[in-house]
């Protein structure tokens, strides 16, 4: 009896811990827009990564940049039950009732690009954003010759990484380019290749003295690139920012543009999900300061000193004409 009882006891163990360690979580990455490269790459990862795991992982975004519709998504992904959300808001203010609720319901919440967020379980940036942007005006003051206007774009202004690259591009600016100045306050194109070839359009015209463009969202590139290319003005205007070689390759090569930076959006995708993952395991404390995610750029993650949540990776890729053809993406 006693050994029977045992044996029991011991296959409930087996089965319960069985069952325990092939729990899948529901898990949704909530991006600010569905539809372009960027976020193409990031559902690779993410969907690599479910295949890695065997955890049901997907990707959603609204169709266009908008805070009401990314916040309407997460309602409706709270009222469905998933066990975390991986978050790239296109406003973080605007998402911060949304995501207390879905924390008040248990609801794990990691977020990216999204230094400010606070309600919120992890933040994840790939770097530090205000050296980020210091090395894209370093690159964009040498091609000026340290001398002329330029003008920044960003998606929103409520992107808070985003307007963190430019407020770091421009510091450096201040301090390395004293000879160079904005001509216009900082440009607003929704993350939309179309509306930075507008409004970049309509910049060139109306400041005779334009030289550089600062770009801050990766479509810019290629509004930046085409709008050059079109008006001639390749060595006399140049562009560094943001972008992936997908959309940017071919004006590197016509010389329209200079250079692109850019963090693999699939490993920020893998990353932002093994987070979630690790703290819906109860293993929040192995997040922390020179943890080794197991991901390029995230070996030995930085937590920010002021604010715990806050983590950083550790580079970014610059790419020209050079090498360009290294990147399928």
């Amino acid at each position: 009896m006693l050994l029977a009882l045992i044996t029991s006891l011991f296959i409930f163990l087996v089965v319960t811990g069985a069952m325990a360690a092939e729990k899948k979580y529901k898990i949704a990455t909530v991006v600010k827009v569905d539809g372009i490269a960027w976020f193409d790459r990031m559902r690779v990862g993410v969907n690599e990564y479910a295949k890695e795991t065997g955890q049901d992982l997907w990707m959603v975004g609204p169709a266009k940049t908008d805070a009401a519709e990314q916040v309407q998504i997460i309602e409706d992904l709270i009222a469905q039950g998933v066990d975390a959300l991986c978050v790239v808001p296109f406003s973080v203010e605007a998402l911060e009732p949304v995501l207390k609720k879905a924390r008040d319901a248990g609801i794990v919440v990691v977020s990216h690009e999204a230094s400010t967020q606070e309600n919120v379980d992890v933040i994840i940036e790939a770097f530090d954003n205000f050296a980020y942007g210091a090395n894209i005006m370093k690159d964009l003051g040498k091609n000026m010759g340290g001398k002329g206007g330029y003008i920044c774009t960003v998606g929103s202004l409520t992107s808070k990484s985003q307007n963190e690259w430019i407020d770091g591009a421009i510091a450096y600016q201040k301090e390395h380019f004293p000879d160079m100045h904005e001509v216009t306050s900082r440009i607003e194109t929704y993350d939309d290749a179309t509306i930075d070839y507008q409004k970049i359009k309509e910049a060139l015209v109306a400041h005779t003295d334009l030289k550089g463009i600062c770009g801050g969202p990766m479509p810019t590139s290629a509004g930046a690139g085409l709008a050059i290319e079109e008006r001639g003005l390749q060595g006399k205007v140049f562009f560094t920012g943001t972008g992936l070689p997908s959309i940017a390759a071919q004006y590197l090569k016509s010389g329209a543009i200079q250079t692109i930076q850019f963090w693999d959006p699939a490993i920020a995708g893998k990353v932002m999900n093994k987070i979630a993952i690790a703290i819906l395991d109860g293993k929040k404390d192995e997040i922390k300061d020179g943890a080794n995610l197991g991901f390029p750029g995230f070996e030995s993650i930085k937590q920010d000193k002021d604010k715990k949540s806050l983590f950083y990776g550790a580079g970014w890729v610059v790419v020209t004409k050079e090498n360009a053809d290294e990147y399928n993406f």
